[in-house]
């Protein structure tokens, strides 16, 4: 495959994973409304472990501490995630989610080794200052519960980066499968306390959201076969009018004038940084022809 190719996969498997994660956030709002959060956590995930039983003869754990941790990390960031998004509107919790590429940066530049390039840095707090721009309306009322976005975004990053440390080291399966069962577990004991009957229009629901979240981690995991973390954490500017969309289209939750200022800075700037990446990957690759 040509780095030309590995740049355009790598960011398309990250723009699939965004679009169906914001899908998972409009099921999880939903259900939230009428279902504790822990429960519909518990329920999402334990379909996302059953629908892997299929594939368990290929399960190869090689890093069990690894797992265990990356579980428990999930468990936390998606808790606090999903408590946040039932009670922000949905354009709200992916502006203030949007720390994360400034996570992930230094993050990938410190443990990961990862050359961070000007531009990158550049793209990422442009990208924020049309965050910025988004987020002012919901200044005022900035309260304890966009805290909780702000740590999963910080627990999210740190996944991000453990992610692409070890994904040459373990088969995609056992990735997975690990995590929704470790989340299944942590979720279940305090779920038998508040647990509420669903219906069977809501399993349904969290069936899907379970089948939804291993496709959102293959295609983040995937797209870290082909791209840098650093390199991909710019595309996530992409998310905030994605989810303004199905805020609208589900919840009638409008977009201000803010937010429309906003992705006008945001989208330009990411349709450039795609443009870099491929370039940049493209003149190596020649190089390397050149050279041999």
């Amino acid at each position: 495959m040509t780095e030309r190719m590995s740049a355009l996969n790598g960011i398309f498997w990250f723009l699939l994973s965004l679009i169906v994660s914001n899908c998972n956030d409009v099921i999880m709002k939903a259900m939230g409304q009428s279902l504790p959060t822990l429960e519909t956590i518990f329920l999402r995930f334990l379909f996302a472990a059953l629908s892997l039983l299929p594939c368990l003869l290929s399960l190869k754990i090689f890093n069990f501490k690894i797992h265990l941790i990356r579980g428990v990390l999930l468990f936390c960031g998606i808790t606090l995630w999903c408590y946040g998004i039932q009670r922000v509107p949905l354009s709200v919790a992916s502006i203030l989610g949007f720390t994360l590429p400034l996570f992930t940066l230094p993050l990938a530049y410190f443990f990961l080794k990862e050359q961070v390039c000007r531009l990158r840095w550049l793209a990422t707090i442009i990208g924020f200052l049309g965050i910025t721009i988004i987020v002012i309306p919901s200044i005022q009322t900035f309260s304890w519960v966009s805290v909780t976005i702000l740590i999963s975004s910080l627990i999210f990053a740190v996944l991000d980066t453990i992610n692409k440390r070890f994904i040459i080291k373990e088969c995609f399966i056992s990735i997975l499968f690990s995590s929704a069962l470790i989340v299944t577990l942590l979720s279940a004991i305090p779920s038998y306390y508040i647990w509420q009957p669903p219906t069977l229009r809501q399993l349904l629901l969290l069936f899907i959201s379970g089948l939804a979240s291993n496709l959102m981690s293959y295609c983040i995991l995937k797209s870290f076969q082909y791209m840098e973390a650093s390199a991909l954490a710019p595309y996530r500017y992409f998310e905030p009018v994605l989810a303004s969309f199905f805020g609208f289209i589900f919840f009638q939750e409008f977009p201000s004038t803010f937010t429309l200022l906003g992705a006008a800075i945001i989208l330009p700037m990411t349709g450039v940084v795609t443009f870099y990446e491929v370039k940049i990957k493209s003149r190596n690759l020649k190089r390397i022809k050149l050279n041999k």
